[in-house]
């Protein structure tokens, strides 16, 4: 079915999974490619039995079958935009990294935790915190916010904070 193909995109793209935002973006389908809309509950249901699942702490995730969850080697501080696929779908971050990140752009400043575009700071595998960035002066100014409550001690976590830091700022083209 080429239904399927497109499936296996999403999935090869948002894995890992949780069996609810599976259902949810699959489901959306609809829109993005409406005249399939009636093979859509199929092709969830192709997927669910083709692709790699684990129950963990009784939430069922999805992946790839060709990929296992340890496959990639996690490396570097990345600042993740709101709507990146490791972070859009609310749902699955809190699940895996334990804390509710939410977008507070609309938030009324004065009730805003992270602040207005917070992006997460992803770190290897953990997402340990966020940045605040804005530009004064033609300069990238960060500010950064720690789940813990401070910044990591390990010597390479500035190595890497600061090359993606230079990476944001080459392509602010600063």
């Amino acid at each position: 079915f080429r239904s399927d193909a497109l499936v296996d995109v999403l999935i090869d793209l948002y894995a890992p999974i949780p069996a609810p935002s599976l259902t949810f973006i699959l489901s959306r389908l609809r829109y993005a490619a409406p005249q399939w809309q009636p093979q859509i509950r199929a092709a969830i249901d192709r997927a669910k039995a083709r692709v790699s699942r684990a129950t963990i702490d009784g939430h069922t995730w999805y992946w790839p079958a060709d990929q296992q969850p340890d496959d990639a080697e996690p490396d570097g501080v990345h600042m993740l935009a709101p709507f990146d696929p490791v972070v859009w779908d609310r749902r699955r971050f809190e699940l895996l990294w334990g804390w509710a990140y939410r977008f507070e752009a609309y938030t009324p400043a004065p009730k805003r935790k992270h602040g207005y575009y917070a992006l997460p700071l992803l770190w290897r595998d953990q997402v340990i915190g966020w940045a605040n960035v804005s530009v004064r002066d033609g300069k990238l100014v960060p500010q950064f916010g720690f789940v813990s409550g401070r910044t990591p001690r390990d010597r390479g976590f500035r190595q890497d904070l600061d090359e993606d830091i230079d990476r944001l700022q080459t392509f602010l083209r600063l």
